[in-house]
């Protein structure tokens, strides 16, 4: 009978307290969840589903691309006692475009068993560019990490240093370009020549010793100039952490380039796309649906926005903008996302005004390569140099917006809540499987 009364004084005991746990948890869930930070769809009654995410870099990735042990473990040939003759790269271009040419010019003197002599940066007024290779990239460094790679001289030997190198042309050449083929008979004929690489260049045939040069080349040679670099890192500083790399593309020439149509921007973007078109007219009915249906229409500022709000972005997110002077429509970007800066605005004085176009690219790059996370809107020649430098230092926080989908779902009539939902969904498989985060030619797939 004892034991009978004291269970039931237990029970009854403990009921009170039970009770009262349960009041105290409640309320102070309701506390958190009222101290939550709104997210950029609490006031957005079609995006609420999404508020049931984390913003994107939550999300667990299976892939991610690291740099290839064979090239990493320097396990090289020998370099040849004699050379086959001494090969310039002339590059053109924006600075990626150039980084690129240079990179793959390295790959392919070394192929050639040929001596590299400093690149050409070529004048460009069209990129409001009059800078050297000398003038963004620190020469020294450059060439003390490409001994055992490949020989790298500031200057020529007496008896060429007063000729003009023998220009092989390898920019109207259909198919995949052979470069033993091709050039190696120039080569052994001039002994000293230049070019410019061709974009369809056959890489599968390169050993692993030509590769392996190349990723060299491109990740671990080349470094800014101690100025650009310094100049960089003063802009870094000046940045409030932690931020977010924004590479947004939407200039005239570039949507002129595109041959896309857009509807609601202003007279002045219009009259600017015009004056950039030429001769090159934007696509009409059919065809223009299919084309920006393939994902070839660069995404508005407002679009971006939209993106970057169904991928659960907070609006306060500090955002430094990578984009050149000629961006246009970003007001409505900015009325979204107001924490925006540039090197523009955060630099000042005599010395950045009088920068030219690779150097102020140089900015950009050193910034993305090192913010928080990046997102690029397009998937030009930076964005995949800077993914890939990225993903060498072991930074995944990148991603690269899907034109592609955007355009599908708009097309498709989705909106409101369906649309966040899909876009939701095709940027984060994108993540989770690491699409796009390198190139291939230097990164491998690894599986978390």
């Amino acid at each position: 009978m004892r034991r009978i009364v004291d269970r039931s004084m237990v029970f009854f005991s403990v009921k009170p307290l039970f009770i009262i746990l349960v009041i105290s948890l409640s309320l102070s869930l309701v506390v958190v969840l009222i101290s939550i930070p709104s997210t950029p769809f609490s006031s957005n009654p079609s995006a609420t589903t999404s508020s049931l995410h984390s913003e994107i870099w939550s999300v667990r990735r299976m892939f991610e691309w690291r740099p290839c042990k064979w090239w990493l473990e320097g396990h090289l040939t020998a370099l040849p006692e004699e050379t086959n003759g001494y090969i310039r790269v002339d590059c053109y271009g924006g600075l990626n475009q150039m980084r690129r040419d240079l990179c793959d010019g390295v790959g392919i003197a070394r192929l050639l068993n040929a001596t590299l002599v400093l690149p050409k940066f070529e004048v460009a007024a069209y990129w409001n560019e009059s800078s050297g290779f000398a003038d963004v990239f620190d020469v020294d460094y450059f060439i003390q990490h490409m001994k055992g790679f490949i020989n790298v001289v500031k200057d020529l030997p007496a008896e060429l240093e007063s000729k003009e190198p023998f220009h092989v042309d390898c920019s109207k050449r259909k198919g995949h370009f052979d470069y033993i083929e091709s050039v190696l008979p120039s080569l052994l004929e001039h002994h000293y020549i230049s070019f410019t690489p061709a974009m369809s260049q056959r890489r599968d045939r390169y050993p692993l010793y030509g590769k392996a040069a190349l990723c060299q080349a491109c990740y671990k040679a080349l470094r800014l100039t101690r100025a650009l670099e310094k100049k960089g890192s003063e802009l870094l500083d000046a940045i409030p952490k932690p931020f977010m790399a924004l590479h947004l593309r939407f200039e005239p020439d570039m949507v002129a380039y595109s041959q896309c149509q857009y509807s609601g921007l202003s007279t002045a973007s219009m009259k600017a796309i015009e004056a950039a078109q030429g001769d090159r007219k934007p696509w009409t009915g059919e065809a223009a649906r299919l084309w920006r249906n393939r994902g070839k229409c660069p995404l508005t500022p407002n679009e971006t926005a939209l993106v970057l709000r169904s991928l659960v972005i907070p609006r306060n997110t500090n955002i430094y903008l990578a984009a050149g002077d000629g961006l246009m429509e970003i007001e409505g970007f900015k009325s979204v996302y107001t924490n925006i800066y540039t090197k523009s605005v955060l630099l000042s004085g005599e010395d950045f005004t009088n920068m030219h176009g690779n150097t102020k690219a140089a900015l950009d790059y050193y910034v993305s390569i090192n913010s928080d996370s990046y997102v690029a809107t397009y998937f030009g020649n930076m964005d995949k140099m800077v993914a890939a430098m990225r993903a060498y230092k072991g930074l995944y926080k990148t991603l690269f917006l899907n034109r592609r989908a955007f355009a599908e779902f708009t097309s498709q009539g989705l909106e409101g809540k369906e649309l966040v939902k899909a876009l939701w969904k095709s940027h984060t498989d994108d993540f989770v499987l690491g699409r796009g985060s390198a190139l291939p030619d230097c990164f491998c797939e690894f599986k978390l």
